[in-house]
């Protein structure tokens, strides 16, 4: 099997150099740019992950990702932000992005090597197998999730859903006729790592439930048990 490939993109290079050793030494192929620019002119479609950082040149780590989030063939490489800001808004900018993980500096590389393993898990868990799911489509009569194109139609009309909201119903029609327990809900829609709220399932079914119109009602609730979706 072909070793996954990370691009290290900071203007730091010894910095550069250390993770690259580290994350080779855990079996990953490494490519480093000193600059979003120069990372720019590389073919970013062979990279599983993209480390960033924030505070580089005129396009800073910010600027990068929302470009790589406008491109269709980039838009599902996961990245993670490596930066000195640690500043709570930078941190809400960074995720809103569609970012994966935020590391803040100083961090140590057993960290980031722990990070960039978990990001790399969570995607690979998130990706449908030929093995168990064969279609990139999960449809219950108007209600159509394109699991290819991240797109959800009701009745042929499309529904912007959150990434989360995505995923949380994608999981849900994929085990349409089984109550899913909450701990199974997060660690299947939610990272190990993240701090999740007792209420974050809760608010995003009801959101769910409302953005789906009359399929909403399909959604159901077991007290004590969890959340499942209805044949």
């Amino acid at each position: 099997m072909t070793n996954q490939r990370i691009l290290i993109v900071d203007d730091e290079e010894t910095l550069c150099e250390v993770l690259k050793l580290n994350l080779e030494n855990e079996g990953f192929d490494v490519d480093t740019a000193l600059s979003a620019e120069q990372a720019l002119t590389l073919d970013l479609t062979r990279y599983a992950l993209i480390l960033l950082d924030v505070m580089m040149g005129e396009i800073s780590g910010i600027k990068m990702a929302k470009m790589l989030k406008a491109d269709m063939n980039l838009s599902e490489i996961p990245i993670i932000f490596c930066t000195a800001r640690d500043a709570e808004d930078d941190m809400v900018m960074g995720l809103n992005l569609g970012a994966d993980d935020y590391i803040t500096k100083p961090y140590t590389v057993r960290n980031v090597v722990a990070r960039v393993k978990s990001v790399l898990r969570r995607t690979a868990a998130s990706k449908p197998q030929a093995a168990t799911a064969p279609s990139l489509r999960l449809q219950v009569e108007g209600l159509c999730l394109d699991l290819e194109f991240k797109r959800c139609t009701v009745d042929g009309a499309e529904v912007k859903l959150t990434r989360k909201e995505f995923e949380l119903l994608a999981y849900l029609l994929s085990h349409r006729g089984k109550i899913c327990s909450r701990e199974q809900i997060l660690s299947r829609v939610w990272s190990d790592e993240v701090v999740v709220l007792d209420r974050t399932i809760d608010v995003n079914i009801t959101r769910l439930r409302a953005k789906i119109g009359s399929y909403g009602t399909y959604i159901i609730t077991r007290s004590g048990f969890g959340y499942g979706f209805r044949d």
